[in-house]
């Protein structure tokens, strides 16, 4: 079933990697949030166990995050539209969000980016309040 989803990643310490036509970027320590959306096939499922298990050639931004830390948290939405954009705004509004690389895995779109960074992780309560979260669910590997 398509729908939207949020990746939480915890790096320990800032890193350095490659992505893409992004080049060499760096990343802080602390909680790393990724919006995304998967409506082909095999939709939300197919894809958050892509990015959980590590699987296959890197090709979404993200697949080379993964590399680095594994994924901690999942939010998603079965919501038949793509939520990740207003995820991705709701979440850069958050006072004490950064933007730590703008365009990571928004190369196909407009939004500054599809990851945001925090000191310290924001809270449930606050991840349910996202627009479309009503149906949020929760899950960790």
């Amino acid at each position: 079933m398509g729908g939207s989803y949020l990746l939480r990643f915890d790096l320990d310490t800032p890193a350095t990697l490659t992505v893409g036509r992004l080049g060499m970027v760096s990343l802080p320590a602390g909680t790393l949030l990724y919006v995304g959306s998967a409506f082909g096939p095999g939709g939300v499922a197919a894809r958050v166990g892509r990015h959980v298990a590590g699987r296959g050639r890197p090709h979404w931004h993200v697949d080379r995050l993964r590399a680095l830390a594994p994924v901690r948290e999942v939010w998603f939405s079965h919501a038949g539209t793509r939520l990740e954009h207003a995820w991705a705004a709701a979440l850069l509004a958050l006072p004490a969000a950064r933007l730590p690389v703008p365009c990571f895995g928004a190369s196909d779109c407009r939004c500054p980016a599809h990851l945001v960074a925090f000191a310290r992780a924001p809270s449930r309560t606050t991840l349910a309040r996202l627009p479309g979260g009503e149906g949020m669910r929760r899950w960790v590997p």
